[in-house]
């Protein structure tokens, strides 16, 4: 019961501050300009001015086009706003001293972190699917129709990988008193989960690699397993631990 009313009290927040707003605004808008862009992307570059004076050979957009399109939108900007929306969640309200009241009540630590988690978790989740929702409704129309569970699971894949930045921001954000700092320090890993991706062998380490288990899903070779699950959903769980045991020794 007190997990809940938190939930509720976290809920409220995203709603009365705008962020739910913003989510839904900016992830349902690249859900629905993604097919188009992939689409008519050759027609836009043949009315460059004097675009006949170059050579450019193009493909025809297929399906596949439509879906790298959204996915790749929808990772950037969903671990920006990942990154924007929870660096403040805990060092916002200690500096503040915000924190300091509401842990004064009977509220455990932990559930202070994990409400605020479940909250954004759910409100990503939330906008996601209404996004993805667009993407597969104008992909239909502008190329072919591709098997709606298998999109869906593609949308829980970057759903997935967002909250991964969701709980290490998080994490920093319950070590540090600034904001901006736990911003840098997400923006950090990124950066270097992104090196890594760049290395065959490391690949298979970071939560990108759910993204391209999520890419060969329409793909006639898929990739088999569990495994690139198994990485993001470790890191998140270990953040969040982390986080929980960070709040419970710090002073507010």
């Amino acid at each position: 019961m007190i997990f809940l009313a938190s939930l509720r009290k976290e809920l409220f927040e995203l709603t009365r501050t705008n962020c739910l707003l913003i989510m839904m605004a900016v992830l349902l808008a690249f859900g629905l300009t993604s097919p188009v862009v992939a689409k008519y992307t050759p027609e836009i570059i043949s009315m460059i001015p004097e675009a006949d004076m170059i050579t450019i050979i193009l493909p025809e957009p297929t399906l596949f086009d439509s879906i790298s399109q959204f996915m790749k939108n929808t990772y950037q900007f969903g671990f920006l706003l990942a990154i924007l929306l929870t660096m403040g969640s805990v060092a916002k309200e200690k500096e503040m001293g915000t924190a300091a009241m509401v842990l004064s009540k009977p509220l455990p630590r932990w559930v202070f972190i994990l409400s605020k988690f479940t909250a954004l978790a759910l409100a990503f989740l939330g906008c996601l699917l209404v996004a993805s929702l667009g993407a597969y409704y104008y992909t239909v129309i502008l190329f072919s129709t591709p098997q709606l569970a298998v999109w869906l699971q593609m949308t829980i894949a970057l759903w997935c990988v967002t909250l991964v930045y969701v709980a290490i921001t998080l994490l920093f954000s319950t070590l540090l008193r600034s904001s901006a700092a736990a911003a840098g320090l997400a923006f950090g890993i990124m950066i270097i989960f992104s090196l890594l991706g760049t290395v065959p062998v490391l690949e298979k380490l970071t939560p990108g690699y759910l993204l391209t288990w999520a890419g060969r899903l329409f793909t006639p070779d898929p990739i088999s397993g569990w495994y690139p699950w198994l990485i993001s959903l470790g890191i998140i769980l270990l953040s969040l631990v982390a986080a929980c045991m960070a709040i419970e020794r710090q002073e507010i």
